[in-house]
């Protein structure tokens, strides 16, 4: 098991099938990375030497892919909800962005982009607020008021 930039890569994998592991590294980019480093498409994780380990790695890192990805399309949603844009509206509803039918079949991107309404009502659910108002609001006489 090879480790590299936080991710575990299986030896007995082929490179070009290794390297998706990483989240915003696909297959074509795996290959255009293998053909940059001179590294052949049938070689495994465990035929690397650490000479290419190194080169791969320092490419990797040059790269944004992992948390810096997943922190980047998280701030690019949150400044369309923020101008409220109307791809940023259907984040925040949890509805498809791109123009997708909703009469059927979007549970998918209810899904998907729900995901970032739970975190938002994660946040504001450590707050505890009481139920009954408090003596200034005028509900406040009709919550105490003796009723039999």
């Amino acid at each position: 098991m090879l480790h590299l930039l936080g991710v575990n890569l299986p030896d007995q994998k082929l490179v070009q099938y290794a390297l998706p592991l990483f989240y915003g590294i696909g297959q074509k980019t795996s290959l255009k990375i293998l053909a940059s480093l001179s590294i052949h498409k049938t070689c495994k994780i465990a035929d690397l030497s650490e000479p290419q380990v190194n080169q791969l790695s320092s490419m990797l890192s040059d790269m944004k892919i992992e948390s810096d990805l997943r922190k980047q399309i998280r701030a690019n949603i949150m400044h369309h909800r923020s101008i409220g844009s109307y791809v940023g509206r259907r984040h925040a509803m949890g509805l498809p962005v791109r123009g997708q039918n909703t009469r059927n079949n979007a549970k998918t991107a209810r899904r998907l982009n729900g995901r970032w309404l739970k975190a938002e009502k994660r946040e504001y659910s450590s707050s505890t607020r009481s139920i009954i108002p408090s003596p200034d609001s005028p509900f406040a006489s009709f919550f105490n008021r003796k009723w039999f």
